[in-house]
């Protein structure tokens, strides 16, 4: 149960700033992609970036509720979360339950893969970049293989967004608390002891 009007600070303003920015970004760079906007998709993708880069750093010097210590479960914690979900009686988290750290970890496995992909792909097949150096030293294969999986990441991300709006859409139901909401206050509903 929750009490009436009470909250708690779960999300700092760092984190907030930087899912949006994230989510904002993202959209930018898959529509700047699909029109063929390279120079802008190379803009984009410098500030992903730095916006990972942050996030990483965030991990750890963060508040509570960002630093990746505070969602890291076991798998058996993360099972029995999972299975309370599915039967619709799941243990409340202030910050982010196994499922929601898990799809975290994973988003951020995904998008690292995509910019560093897309960093050496800009380095192999547009003699540009931190990896410019790259491009005479690799084969054409190996450098369209690279830009291949950039893009099979990219799809990837794509499968992963909706699990992930799907899990904020359960744990809203579930939990009866807005979680769009709280990541743009940074307020969550307090719970009764």
């Amino acid at each position: 149960m929750q009490q009436e009007g009470k909250t708690v600070k779960v999300w700092d303003l760092p984190t907030r700033a930087f899912h949006w920015s994230l989510v904002l970004s993202f959209v930018l760079a898959y529509l700047s992609a699909e029109f063929h906007l390279g120079f802008i998709h190379t803009v984009i993708g410098y500030f992903l970036c730095a916006l990972l880069a942050f996030r990483i750093f965030w991990g750890f010097a963060g508040n509570t509720y960002a630093r990746f210590s505070s969602f890291l479960f076991s798998p058996q914690e993360t099972m029995t979360y999972v299975r309370s979900m599915l039967q619709n009686n799941p243990k409340h988290y202030f910050g982010h339950n196994p499922a929601g750290a898990l799809m975290v970890f994973a988003l951020l496995a995904v998008l690292a893969g995509i910019f560093l992909s897309g960093l050496l792909t800009l380095g192999m097949i547009d003699y540009e970049g931190p990896f410019a150096f790259l491009a005479n030293q690799v084969d054409d294969q190996t450098s369209y293989a690279l830009h291949n999986l950039h893009e099979w990441l990219v799809d990837v991300a794509l499968v992963l967004v909706p699990l992930h709006l799907l899990g904020v859409v359960a744990g809203t139901i579930q939990h009866k608390e807005n979680l769009v909401r709280a990541m743009i206050t940074g307020k969550k509903p307090a719970a009764e002891h």
